[in-house]
């Protein structure tokens, strides 16, 4: 299988500057985690390795080769948004669009049979695109990704309106493809989901690069300064360890608490305020940080908040 590479690509839509000079590359057999919140660049990014559009500056090549109409018969690329035809019937467009990637009717037919078996979802195959929820066009989006066995294969938010058991069935077959020793692009703002499903990261951020590398050796990087926190009784000492400085609170519930040190040399001190202010504390570990929480650090916390603002829940 083959290596992508994106090579200070650049790319302006009018005035705005919408990916500049932005560098990675992914390889056979891992999983890339193109991640970053809404109009990080990301999406723009994609279209250009798709060929949907074209760098102003720089160069996208997939094995070795400039991209162009013949790497697209070799890609397989979920949009975030819904590309199927609203009155075509699920395996009627199936087929269709596995010819337009190269297969013959028969070998489309077949496919796409073995993958709506895959799904659970043979009862689907008459049925209109518009007559489905917005998760079962995710999954028949994604067999169509699929169909024609392609050696690259790009996911924008291929999670979403799935619920869990879908998605862990999707999360199955992604990494069935990543040991097929296929190119894997995943391009998301759900930091939690790259941090589960990638081998390496991109992460960007006003259309650059901010920080990219293999995934485990980022987080060594930056430290075991996490704490995670299990307990009973009143959470309040929570606020009490903020306002004395000692740590930042990323996440917060009733009975846990994902905080991040300020300084290292404090852990001792957060645990005795924990064990003496709550009735049991059943869990504390330091941990090495998620990425949200590498994120806040690469670009700032303002800066984090500002970009984030605009990133809806899935």
């Amino acid at each position: 299988m083959a290596h992508l590479e994106v090579s200070n690509v650049t790319k302006r839509y009018g005035d705005t500057l919408a990916v500049d000079d932005v560098t990675f590359s992914a390889e056979p057999g891992r999983i890339l985690g193109l991640l970053g919140p809404n109009g990080a660049g990301k999406t723009s990014t994609i279209r250009m390795i798709t060929h949907i559009s074209v760098p102003d500056s720089g160069s996208v090549r997939y094995d070795g080769q400039t991209v162009g109409p013949w790497s697209q018969q070799r890609m397989g690329y979920l949009p975030e948004e819904s590309g199927l035809y609203k009155r075509l019937g699920v395996k009627e467009q199936l087929v269709y669009l596995g010819t337009l990637k190269g297969l013959s009717r028969s070998e489309a037919s077949e496919r796409a049979d073995h993958w709506l078996g895959r799904f659970d979802a043979t009862d689907w195959a008459d049925m209109k695109t518009d007559e489905l929820s917005k998760g079962m066009q995710q999954k028949v989006q994604f067999i169509a990704t699929l169909l024609h066995d392609p050696s690259l294969l790009i996911f924008d938010e291929p999670f979403s309106g799935l619920d869990p058991i879908n998605a862990d069935l999707l999360r199955d077959i992604i990494l069935e493809l990543r040991r097929d020793d296929r190119t894997l692009l995943f391009a998301s703002h759900r930091m939690e989901q790259v941090e589960q499903l990638c081998d390496d990261i991109c992460l960007m951020a006003n259309g650059e690069v901010v920080l990219q590398g293999r995934l485990r050796a980022i987080k060594q990087q930056f430290g075991r300064n996490t704490l995670v926190l299990e307990f009973d009784g009143d959470d309040t000492f929570i606020d009490e360890l903020e306002g004395a400085g000692l740590v930042r609170v990323n996440t917060r519930s009733a009975h846990r608490a994902e905080l991040t040190l300020i300084d290292e040399d404090n852990a001792q001190a957060v645990l005795d305020i924990a064990l003496d202010r709550t009735d049991e504390l059943y869990h504390y570990e330091r941990v090495e940080p998620p990425l949200n929480e590498i994120f806040v650090d690469v670009v700032g916390k303002a800066e984090a908040e500002r970009l984030q603002q605009s990133v809806a829940p899935a």
